[in-house]
Formats: structure tokens, C-alpha cells, sequence
């Protein structure tokens, strides 16, 4: 009975999850997907370099006051957000691969062009599609993912999620360097250092195959047969209206109206980049010493938690679960902030430490669950299109989420934060109910077909 006993126990540790390690040298996906997760890796260590330097560039070198700084990063935000709905729109069209590749050397090119151009009026254009590919390259990395790791798209999306934070803190760590140097031959060469890591990218990403089923994102399933849907749905409110011939993502409010309260399901990041440290400065006793510990928290939080997160969060209904648990991960993070202008300095430092751990915790689960139900909402004939348009809650955040935190939430004070939770939990619960009814119409649209024959 012992020897039962044990072979069962043995069997179960064989049934765990591995650990990071070993899923990043077998990930879903094999062979393509570890040199996809590679690129990622150099592609992001690239853009730590950058994102670390660029406003001090713009600023020491280039001489942009804070105000012509201000309008060039804001063209770039708005110009991100066509590049996610343009990607999968092309995606529908031509190849991931070549399109990823084009990407990645679309950035390329641009970036070497900051070397030369100072003009202002030549910089907005320059900036703006060097975010526009940055964007198409991220949704095109996602749909290459995808399709590549079918059904354990999670477990791939955590392993990404780890290895573009380890390559945005290789990148940071590297551009320190430049930075303290000072010069404008060190920020030429952070530059040219992201540059290179674009064209290495490139390269890796020429190795990989193109995945099969062009524009289905995910490989097609033997059974083709839930295509029948289109016979009694909506035209305009079920994904059934746009998985016949003509997919159009535009026009399916359904998922239209998932994007949208997508949104403000990103809102963590702006939190912990841009409202935790400015709330620091403006409105508390900490040391300002404490904000690079925000980034460092987050970093190594993420590179641990992300897989055994995603290992919890398997299936759209759990990851429909899980934004619920996003918005009250999110507002105990917003009470928190609320809290710390109350005590003295080792009060405020801890609960300051701690809002950016419950920040993280929301990026784990958001990271996890848009992704996953991004894919799970749209019919499987035009994901690509359909995710295309799923990539804009991001950046629309990015561009939007800045300004909602410097301009209401930060005037209001801790009221400010309050307000902001509860509306995030309130619209996290409407966007969870939103979701699971939608998929319960992608689970049962052929059974109305007969009560509609009847």
C-alpha cells in the first residue's frame, strides 16, 4: 500500500507545472516559439535602453523644451494606436513573419534617422512611426504567438511576459551607462544600441516558419463546423455577423464593446509608471530614493509570478474571472495611495511599496486574461483583424491614461484615488458579465438554429 502510496505521489510531482526555465527551453510552440521568445527577449532589452534615455535625449541633446517634448511624445501615443488594428488588418492579408520582419526593420530605419534629424518638425513624423511599428510589431508578436501556440496561448503569454521584463531591465541597467557618461556620443550609441537589437530581431525572426492558417491565428481545428453560426445572430452586436465571409470587426459592437471596457483594465500600468512616483514626490513623505524600487518590485514580481499567474488563469472563463479580480486587486491599490499621505515617512514608504506590489499583482492577472479573452471573443475566421483592434486598449491607455492621472486624479488628491478604484472594480465586474455572455453566445450559437427552423 506504501509503495501505491508513493508511485502516486510520484505522479503527481511529474504532473506539476515545470518552472520557468525549463518552459522557456521547451515552450509551447517548440523551435519557433523559443526563437520568437528570444527576439522578444533582445527586441525589449533594445527598447529598455531606449525608453531609459529618450526624454533626457530629446531634452539635453536634441534641446526640445517641455512643451515641444510633450506634443512629440503625444503624436507618438496617438500614432501607436493605428499600428495595432493596421497589423492585424494586413495580417489578414500577408504573412506574420513578413510583416514582423518589416516591422522590426521599419524601427530600424527610423531610429537610425534620430541620429541625424533635430529638426522638430522632422522629429514628429520620425518619433510617430517608430511607435506605429512599435505597436504593429507587439500585436504581430501576439498573433505569431498565437497561432503558433494554439490552445496553451496563456502559458506562451506568461513566458513572454517574463522574458520581454527581464530584457526591459537588461535594457534599463545598459542605459545607465550611457546616462552617466553624459555625452552626446553615449546617447548615439544607446541609440545605435536599439537599433541593433531591431536588426537582430529581424534576423531571429527570419529563422522562425510562418505559422499555418493565414488570417485564423490559431490552427484551424478539425472541426470547421461552428462557421454555421452566422444563420440567426445580429449582424451587428454577435461575433457571428463577422465570422462568414466578411469579417469586420468594426461593426461587431460586442466586441467593440469589450475593447473599450478593455481600456481601463490597463490602467495599472500608467499606475505604477507615472501616478505612484508623482504621487510620491507631490504628495507624501517618502524619499523619493524609494522610486526606483517601484520598477525593481515590479521587475522581478513578474519574471517569478507571470507563469505560475497564467497556470491559474487557463480558459477564457477563468481569465473572464480574473478581470474581476483586476479591478479589486486595482482598487485596494488606489486605497492604499489614498492611505499614505496620512502617516509619517516609513508609514507612507510601506504603503507606497505596497500599492506598487498590488499594481503588479493587476498586471499579472490583466496581462493574462485581455490577451486570453481578446483571442476567446473573436470567431476564429478573422482573429487577426479582430485582434488587431483588441491592441488598441493599450496604447489608447498609454496615450490617455497619463493625462487622467496628472490632470483629475492627482488634483483631487486621495478622493482622486478613491473615486478611481471604485470606477476601475465597477467597470471590471460590467466588463467580466460582458464576457461571459459573449461567450455563451460563441458556445451556444448553433443551438438557436433549430428553435429558429421551428
Amino acid at each position: 500500500m506504501r509503495r501505491g502510496g508513493e508511485i502516486r505521489k510520484e505522479r503527481r510531482r511529474g504532473e506539476r507545472e515545470p518552472g520557468l526555465l525549463a518552459q522557456l527551453r521547451r515552450p509551447p510552440g517548440g523551435r519557433d516559439a523559443r526563437i520568437m521568445l528570444l527576439a522578444q527577449l533582445l527586441d525589449r532589452a533594445g527598447t529598455g535602453v531606449w525608453a531609459a534615455a529618450c526624454v533626457l535625449y530629446f531634452t539635453f541633446v536634441v534641446g526640445l523644451d517641455a512643451g515641444r517634448l510633450g506634443i512629440l511624445l503625444g503624436a507618438a501615443g496617438v500614432a501607436g494606436i493605428a499600428g495595432s488594428p493596421l497589423a492585424g488588418h494586413l495580417a489578414d492579408r500577408f504573412p506574420v513573419r513578413s510583416l514582423l520582419i518589416g516591422a522590426h526593420l521599419l524601427r530600424l530605419v527610423t531610429l537610425c534617422l534620430l541620429l541625424v534629424v533635430t529638426d522638430f518638425a522632422l522629429l514628429l513624423p520620425v518619433v510617430a512611426v517608430t511607435h506605429l511599428g512599435d505597436r504593429a510589431a507587439k500585436t504581430l508578436e501576439m498573433l505569431f504567438a498565437t497561432r503558433v501556440a494554439g490552445e496553451r496561448r496563456a502559458t506562451y503569454q506568461a513566458l513572454s511576459r517574463s522574458s520581454a521584463n527581464a530584457g526591459y531591465a537588461l535594457g534599463a541597467g545598459l542605459a545607465a551607462i550611457g546616462l552617466v557618461v553624459g555625452t552626446r556620443g553615449a546617447y548615439h550609441v544607446l541609440i545605435l544600441a536599439n537599433a541593433l537589437s531591431f536588426l537582430v530581431a529581424a534576423v531571429l525572426v527570419r529563422r522562425t516558419r510562418e505559422p499555418r492558417g493565414r488570417g485564423l491565428v490559431a490552427a484551424p481545428a478539425a472541426p470547421a463546423a461552428p462557421a454555421a453560426p452566422a444563420a440567426g445572430a445580429a449582424p451587428t452586436e454577435g461575433p457571428a455577423a463577422s465570422a462568414g465571409g466578411g469579417p469586420g470587426p468594426w461593426r461587431d459592437r460586442g466586441y467593440l464593446r469589450f475593447v473599450l471596457l478593455d481600456i481601463p483594465m490597463n490602467l495599472d500600468d500608467s499606475i505604477l509608471a507615472i501616478g505612484i512616483p508623482l504621487w510620491l514626490v507631490s504628495h507624501t513623505t517618502a524619499p523619493h530614493e524609494l522610486i526606483p524600487a517601484f520598477l525593481v518590485v515590479n521587475t522581478v514580481l513578474v519574471v517569478v509570478l507571470q507563469l505560475r499567474v497564467s497556470a491559474k488563469v487557463q480558459g477564457p472563463r477563468r481569465a473572464a474571472g480574473a478581470v474581476a479580480l483586476y479591478g479589486l486587486t486595482t482598487l485596494l491599490c488606489c486605497v492604499l495611495l489614498a492611505a499614505s499621505t496620512g502617516g509619517g515617512v516609513w508609514t507612507a514608504s510601506a504603503a507606497l511599496l505596497a500599492a506598487a506590489v498590488l499594481a503588479t499583482a493587476a498586471e499579472l492577472m490583466r496581462s493574462v486574461s485581455s490577451w486570453e479573452l481578446a483571442v476567446s471573443l473573436a470567431p476564429r475566421q478573422a482573429r487577426a483583424s479582430y485582434l488587431g483592434v483588441a491592441g488598441m486598449a493599450q496604447s489608447v491607455q498609454k496615450s490617455a491614461g497619463p493625462l487622467l492621472l496628472t490632470g483629475a486624479v492627482m488634483a483631487a488628491g486621495p478622493a482622486g484615488w478613491l473615486v478611481l478604484g471604485a470606477a476601475v472594480a465597477g467597470l471590471s465586474l460590467v466588463q467580466r458579465r460582458a464576457a461571459v455572455r459573449r461567450l455563451d453566445l460563441l458556445a451556444g450559437t448553433p443551438a438557436p438554429a433549430p428553435a429558429a427552423a421551428a
